[in-house]
């Protein structure tokens, strides 16, 4: 059974923070009872609505799991309050940090890649401030950095140019929009690829040779 011990300090904030001790009940019984509140909530509208409520704010996931704000709470709950007097919200990503990702990711399928040209004829980046929001709410999940996403983007990204190269077929003209990218989490592959430690080795370009 969840039990939500505090002081009247850790109130106070959360109170100043817009945080019922419903919400903040709730919160520390999915992190507790490991428990799907959404299979609770079909037949209790009032739990349906703190859930719901959880999401909005940014608290959990879809699926119910606890984000990093989430976290950022309940670590605020177990800390004595002289050692950390304020429950800081985290801050949406920076435009200048999220225009890392965006400026990796190709703005068309047309390319040169190893004096070769490919010609295509899509946009690839789409819905500039969905992706950021988007993005957002991956990174608040807390399982991935934004470092991790950059490059598990230009891993993609070199390997489609790298295989357009060997095949003398534009493979990057298969790469999703920059949303579609993200809502199905297709770099999720080669963050893991990445992580053990695999690298994209190019072939060395070919030089165009006369026979004299």
């Amino acid at each position: 059974m969840a039990r939500l011990d505090l002081s009247f300090s850790h109130f106070e904030q959360l109170l100043k923070k817009g945080y019922s001790l419903d919400t903040i009940f709730l919160l520390k019984l999915i992190q507790k009872e490991k428990c799907n509140i959404k299979d609770m909530c079909v037949e209790d509208t009032k739990l349906a609505a703190l859930y719901q409520g959880l999401i909005r704010k940014g608290l959990i996931s879809d699926d119910c799991k606890i984000m990093m704000e989430g976290k950022g709470i309940l670590e605020f709950l177990s800390t004595p309050i002289e050692d950390s007097p304020t429950l800081l919200k985290k801050k949406p990503i920076e435009d200048d940090r999220f225009n890392l990702w965006w400026n990796a990711y190709p703005g068309t399928d047309n390319f040169i890649h190893k004096d070769e040209v490919f010609s295509g004829s899509r946009t690839l980046r789409a819905g500039k401030e969905e992706c950021k929001l988007k993005l957002n709410k991956i990174l608040e999940e807390g399982e991935y950095t934004l470092e991790e996403m950059v490059e598990a983007l230009k891993f993609d990204v070199l390997q489609k140019k790298e295989n357009s190269v060997k095949t003398k077929a534009n493979k990057v003209t298969y790469m999703q929009n920059s949303l579609t990218y993200l809502n199905q989490r297709s770099f999720e592959p080669f963050i893991e690829l990445i992580k053990e430690g695999q690298k994209i080795v190019e072939a060395p370009q070919q030089l165009n040779s006369t026979d004299i």
